[in-house]
């Protein structure tokens, strides 16, 4: 074949897509760890995006007791991450990690082009998680979560993990899923964040919303999206767990921070 007739080949194409479209770095939850963005992850890289999933610090593939983890140590692995990225990227953080992605963008902003928040905090100044969720008063989560001072964790009550967390998934996950979630380290749930309008509050922000959520309520979701400038807004019809119950939705809904 001749160099003019010449087609270029589905690496060299996936690596020319990856070279248009903004890098992604997905970070989990508490009670979580980064596999939960598997499906997604995969779809995002077959869309032509590198992709980075984040295990925070004091999961079993980045062990670390509780005492030892804090809200600054989340903050900066992401920041690494952010370092090693050779242009702006899409941060997208689900639940807890709201709050983590706005403590790496107040350090770097630079180096995000859209923040994604998913079925996620979204904090002002001062807010930690438990601020945040004392105010969410349609939350189920409460009665079911115990903080145990002597370990320094937060659990999730086994029996109720299923439907406060994929209450619209199908009967296999939700068999399955009480095994899966984690104990969280709690200090980083109660430790305020520190943001500033000249730095966070001017990254871009986009969120999706679960209309089915029982972890983070939708009402508490929209009253956090209109205390500020988000750009764009999805809807997705899923629970706490949209990585895993609405994969499609998600990925489309995290491509569409591009447009």
């Amino acid at each position: 074949m001749t160099a003019g007739n010449s087609v270029p080949n589905s690496s060299s194409n996936a690596s020319a897509m990856a070279a248009e479209k903004p890098p992604v770095i997905l970070v989990h939850g508490a009670f979580a760890s980064g596999f939960v963005w598997g499906h997604v992850a995969a779809k995002l890289q077959a869309a032509g995006h590198e992709v980075l999933t984040i295990d925070l610090p004091g999961r079993p593939s980045n062990p670390m007791t509780p005492d030892a983890v804090s809200l600054d140590l989340y903050r900066d692995t992401v920041l690494v991450a952010l370092a090693n990225a050779n242009r702006p990227v899409i941060l997208v953080g689900h639940s807890f990690a709201g709050i983590v992605i706005a403590a790496a963008a107040e350090r770097a902003s630079e180096k995000i082009k859209t923040l994604v928040f998913v079925a996620a905090y979204l904090p002002h100044d001062g807010d930690s998680l438990l601020s945040l969720a004392q105010q969410d008063h349609d939350a189920k989560i409460g009665p079911h979560l115990r903080i145990d001072q002597e370990k320094g964790i937060a659990v999730v009550e086994y029996s109720a993990r299923a439907e406060l967390f994929a209450n619209d998934g199908p009967a296999p996950l939700k068999e399955k899923l009480p095994g899966l979630i984690l104990d969280e380290p709690v200090v980083p749930l109660v430790t305020p964040v520190r943001l500033t309008n000249s730095r966070f509050g001017k990254v871009d922000k986009v969120y999706v919303h679960t209309s089915a959520d029982q972890v983070i309520s939708p009402a508490f979701q929209a009253r956090m999206v209109g205390s500020m400038a988000v750009r764009r807004t999805v809807t997705l019809q899923a629970g706490h767990l949209p990585f895993l119950t609405d994969a499609d939705g998600l990925a489309a809904a995290i491509e569409s921070a591009t447009e």
